[in-house]
């Protein structure tokens, strides 16, 4: 009698187990769930940049002074020709001071050759002909007598030497005063003179103003990099300024996601300091060929409403919208499974078990991704946190929730 009770016992807990291992199996592995939804879905392409602007000017100084006064601090706003920065200029200032005296002592000699100077050449010319005429004379009257023997040959001599004294200096005064009129070799020598003075002038003039540092189109400061005392340095920068005429953001993408770039396209960028506050861009450059150390391409986005937050070399984050679909079937890409040769697919929840499904793929979104077939909304997908196989039986660890996509860009299609 005991021993059939015994047996009896035994019998009754391993039909007890038993049961309980089969409800537990009927019960299914916990698994995660990603549900299908269905709406507006955005691609994109998501990288970072970097602000900077079309118009970068380093101000330098050309030779080595001392710097006198900086006259703007980081953030100052400046206008085209402002002086930015004085160096020290005593030495130039006196330069310009000599020139500009070389340059009045030449015009004053020109005028005294054109007042003074070739006026009188032309009386003496004048006076020079006159003794000609009166050598001449004397020269025949001598001779006359020397024939009816009046004189003696030592005068007739005299006569002659005065003749030819006085045609030489009839020559002298005519090159004179030919050399002091207009044209002249005088005056030619006077204008060169005066070229010359004015030219050093310039010279002293622009190495003065050299040394006083202006601003070539208006900008704003961004760096300063001396302080007055300072030595100047050529090549050395002294302020950087970037012009306001246009801002843009260079970045660059993996070359994977060159198939999805195309010139035009809308983007979407937030500055890290400020990053709920975004702003559009526009994708303007392309760059035509690839980066072969890192592999990616560069890309320059313009902005035609910058911020007034946005600063030069600002850290932002772009978003570059390549496609959109009014209403599209979404899933949660890291739901998706691929098989040896690459196909895609997923495990379907269906009825308490893992059902296969192949899928067909469409736009890529961040974190989303567009299914074509093999879904439809409300499906709930096995994610492939588990072990869990087609056929196998599976239960929720807690109900899924839809992954949403960026609100659509008007004016965009696929």
């Amino acid at each position: 009698m005991t021993f059939k009770r015994t047996h009896l016992f035994w019998v009754a807990a391993v039909l007890v187990a038993g049961l309980g291992l089969y409800a537990w199996g009927q019960r299914g592995m916990a698994v995660e769930l990603a549900l299908v939804s269905q709406g507006p879905m955005v691609q994109s392409v998501v990288t970072s940049g970097r602000i900077t602007s079309v118009a970068r000017t380093d101000v330098m100084s050309q030779t080595t002074a001392r710097i006198e006064q900086i006259l703007v601090r980081e953030g100052d706003a400046v206008q085209a020709g402002q002086v930015l920065v004085r160096l020290r200029d005593d030495e130039a200032s006196a330069n310009l001071k000599a020139a500009q005296a070389a340059v009045a002592e030449a015009q004053a000699r020109q005028r005294q050759l054109s007042s003074v100077q070739a006026p009188v050449s032309e009386q003496q010319l004048a006076q020079a002909r006159a003794a000609a005429v009166q050598a001449e004379q004397e020269l025949a009257r001598t001779q006359d007598l020397l024939k009816q023997g009046f004189v003696s040959q030592a005068r007739l001599d005299e006569a002659q030497r005065q003749a030819q004294t006085a045609r030489a200096a009839v020559l002298a005064a005519s090159a004179q005063a030919q050399g002091n009129q207009a044209g002249g070799a005088e005056a030619a020598a006077a204008q060169a003179r005066l070229a010359q003075a004015l030219a050093s002038a310039a010279s002293a003039a622009t190495r003065l103003d050299s040394l006083s540092l202006r601003a070539p189109v208006a900008a704003t400061v961004i760096s300063r990099n001396a302080e007055p005392g300072d030595t100047a340095q050529p090549g050395h920068v002294l302020l950087t300024l970037v012009s306001g005429a246009e801002t843009r953001i260079e970045t660059s993408v993996d070359e994977k996601n060159l198939k999805y770039i195309r010139l035009g396209q809308v983007a979407r960028a937030s500055a890290d300091a400020y990053p709920e506050q975004p702003f559009d861009a526009a994708l303007t450059t392309i760059a035509p060929a690839v980066d072969a150390l890192r592999g990616t391409v560069d890309l320059k986005l313009q902005v035609p409403r910058p911020p007034a937050f946005l600063r030069p070399d600002m850290t932002v984050s772009v978003e570059i919208i390549t496609a959109q679909v009014a209403d599209a079937l979404m899933l949660s890409t890291d739901a998706l499974r691929r098989d040896a040769s690459g196909k895609p697919f997923v495990l379907v929840a269906r009825d308490g078990k893992a059902e296969r499904v192949d899928v067909t793929l469409g736009l890529q979104g961040v974190g989303t991704t567009q299914i074509l077939t093999g879904l439809a909304s409300g499906d709930r997908v096995i994610l492939p946190t588990t072990s869990a196989a087609d056929g196998d039986r599976v239960r929720p660890k807690s109900e899924p929730v839809a992954r949403g996509n960026a609100q659509p860009v008007p004016g965009l299609t696929q």
